[in-house]
């Protein structure tokens, strides 16, 4: 929804549309993903991060208009990107459960007060909410540092 309004969102004007899947069906399984350095403000802190997050949707994939996923991505559009099992962007299937370009699952104003992401980390904020986590997890999972930084954001 936020990327069909994105000529209201300053900032957003290079953000895609989202369409149909590549596989032409809908996903829903866990997927990796990496943060990218983005401004952000929900992912603050978070860049560099690999982590395991739910996919639950049949249009995921980024349609970028003449600028592409290159210049958002060089502009610090690009919040969320699928990750293969080397932990490096990919278009592959299924590692990449839409096809996106540059493996795009999200993406953030210019200013990084909005955020648009098409996986579902509310699904796993808890490590309770994994079939398996790592110790060091306790109770929090790897995502609740974006709920503690929107926290913050709106003071």
């Amino acid at each position: 929804m936020l990327a069909a309004l994105k000529d209201l969102i300053p900032g957003a004007e290079d953000w895609p549309r989202f369409v149909r899947n590549r596989s032409e069906q809908y996903e829903a399984r866990l997927s990796l993903v990496q943060i990218p350095r983005s401004s952000s403000a929900l992912l603050a802190g978070m860049h560099g991060s690999v982590l395991p997050v739910v996919v639950s949707h049949g249009e995921g994939f980024a349609e970028f208009g003449a600028a592409g996923a290159g210049q958002l991505a060089e502009a610090g559009g690009v919040s969320l990107q699928f990750v293969d099992n080397h932990d490096e962007p990919t278009v592959r299937y299924p590692y990449n459960p839409n096809g996106s370009p540059l493996g795009v699952a999200g993406v953030c104003s210019a200013d990084g007060r909005v955020t648009a992401l098409m996986p579902h980390p509310e699904r796993v904020f808890r490590a309770i909410q994994h079939s398996w986590a790592p110790r060091e997890w306790h109770e929090d999972g790897g995502w609740m540092r974006l709920f503690r930084n929107a926290r913050v954001f709106v003071g």
